[in-house]
């Protein structure tokens, strides 16, 4: 029974049985892949060089954007090579760098979620102690606190995962290392520390789930309560983006933390994967750009800098 000193590789879960498939998902992720690049990348250039979004919300999505760049990077290139040149592995150092990796963007963009449902909250429930409750020392100290976070997690469940002994052999059922997967590959009688550690993190993600959801009904009833309905559209056009990512977000990334392994099966595990660890990062420009007049203008901006080859961002 092969143990985790034996084990140089891991074999991941392929995305195809056929070659013509395996390529065809291959130019599917790539665009997928490009579009997130570019979309992340506008945003984030926008934010930086337009003066006009020098202010807490955006810089919290500069950080977003920043955060899902790093995520859709850790887990589609490999992806990619894999399906390109019809292999499975991934050596045993670069499963423990995925999750490590994963395990940093993810908790650190969750948490940067729930501090932007903070700032919505004080902007519309709290706007007169707006500039003092959200001042750059604030949103600094906030921000390097979700980073932080995701530091902190990573560290904690990549030392604790990778230092079980592995009786179960080397095949990973998902299209990338995570700590589930990991776990079920590990001797049944010594996961119980990496057990215990990853209830508490989802405890805590729990918790920010609460503050989400205690936020967000304190906005919407002072959305109710504005006698202007361009007041109303205004707050729910800069609230609702960013409802559907934290919706899309928890469910799924709850589903694949929590469901029990008797009912899950490899299908339903990489289509969750794919809506929690590939699709935010892809369609959260789209999401908080579509209703966004500013960020449209903004980014219209970089674009046309971008074709007179005259970009010159200000210190942000």
């Amino acid at each position: 029974m092969p143990n985790s000193s034996s084990i140089s590789e891991f074999l991941l879960l392929p995305l195809a049985d056929t070659r013509q498939l395996q390529l065809l998902h291959f130019w599917l992720l790539l665009g997928i892949y490009l579009a997130a690049l570019l979309g992340n990348g506008l945003i984030s250039t926008a934010v930086a060089c337009d003066r006009r979004l020098h202010t807490p919300m955006y810089f919290f999505l500069l950080n977003l954007a920043l955060l899902d760049l790093g995520c859709i990077s850790t887990t589609l290139p490999k992806a990619m090579a894999n399906a390109l040149w019809d292999t499975r592995a991934i050596s045993y150092a670069g499963c423990a760098a995925q999750l490590f990796f994963f395990s940093f963007f993810m908790p650190a963009e969750y948490s940067l979620l729930t501090i932007m449902s903070y700032d919505r909250y004080v902007a519309i429930c709290k706007p007169l102690h707006y500039g003092t409750l959200m001042d750059s020392r604030a949103c600094a100290i906030m921000a390097a606190a979700a980073w932080g976070a995701g530091v902190l997690n990573s560290l904690l469940h990549t030392a604790s995962t990778f230092s079980l002994p592995l009786c179960q052999g080397n095949v990973v059922n998902q299209f990338f290392c995570e700590i589930p997967q990991i776990l079920k590959l590990s001797c049944k009688e010594s996961n119980l520390r990496e057990v215990v550690f990853l209830i508490f993190s989802i405890s805590l993600a729990f918790g920010c789930f609460v503050f989400i959801v205690v936020s967000y009904v304190q906005i919407f009833l002072a959305v109710l309560r504005m006698p202007s309905v361009e007041g109303q559209h205004k707050a729910f056009s800069t609230c609702l983006p960013h409802l559907v990512v934290v919706s899309l977000f928890i469910t799924t990334g709850f589903y694949a933390y929590l469901n029990p392994h008797s009912v899950s099966s490899p299908s339903m595990d990489l289509m969750v994967a794919v809506l929690y660890s590939v699709v935010p990062p892809a369609v959260n420009p789209l999401i908080y750009s579509m209703r966004n007049s500013e960020v449209k203008d903004a980014v219209r901006k970089v674009m046309a800098r971008c074709v007179s080859k005259s970009v010159k961002c200000p210190s942000f």
